[in-house]
């Protein structure tokens, strides 16, 4: 078997000659706890729609799906994020946030600026032209989603939601805790 990462970029298609390629339930069998076949079949379902995403960005809009999730985290955020606050919320690399910033900025999709609260902190925002660039893909990706989840009818995507959310909601109690913040010397005197 693969890796982890060669089998989540590979996904489960048909070959062009009808043979499946490798899939992250293949290893699994009947004796295996009914858990770990669930969480393979998610994963490998999650593999196979953000494969397709990938692959249509790429074909319709000439676009990564990092450049995407970036761009729609600046969509929130009209006043725009911080470089930190980007990393953050895509939990990438400051490194891969730059990366992105400047493919953007070159394109004129996105503006970078010191932030007015703290000089040293850079504030990227979204232009005009980004947005506009934005709410194209995000329409075009939305009836992608719609599509790919069409095999399913409401009733079972209502169950499938609220499912998942009771797994949510279970995971939660897993999350890490934020360690405690450090007292600075200056906050000790207070």
């Amino acid at each position: 078997m693969g890796t982890s990462a060669m089998l989540r970029k590979n996904g489960s298609e048909l070959g062009s000659h009808g043979v499946t390629l490798v899939d992250l339930e293949t290893r699994v069998t009947k004796d295996d706890h009914q858990a770990l076949r669930l969480w393979l079949r998610l994963l490998s379902c999650t593999v196979r729609v953000e494969n397709q995403v990938r692959s249509r960005l790429r074909r319709d809009f000439a676009t990564t799906l990092p450049r995407f999730d970036f761009m729609a985290q600046l969509e929130r955020y009209p006043a725009g994020l911080r470089m930190n606050e980007v990393s953050q919320r895509l939990m990438v690399s400051g490194g891969n946030v730059t990366g992105i910033t400047d493919q953007l900025e070159q394109e004129g999709l996105v503006v970078r600026t010191l932030d007015r609260g703290d000089r040293r902190a850079i504030t990227v925002k979204l232009t005009s032209s980004g947005l506009r660039r934005f709410r194209e893909i995000a329409a075009s990706h939305e009836q992608w989603i719609v599509e790919l989840l069409g095999g399913l009818n409401q009733e079972d995507r209502q169950l499938m939601f609220g499912t998942l959310a009771k797994l949510k909601n279970h995971l939660s109690a897993f999350a890490p805790q934020k360690p405690p913040r450090k007292i600075s010397t200056v906050d000790r005197r207070k």
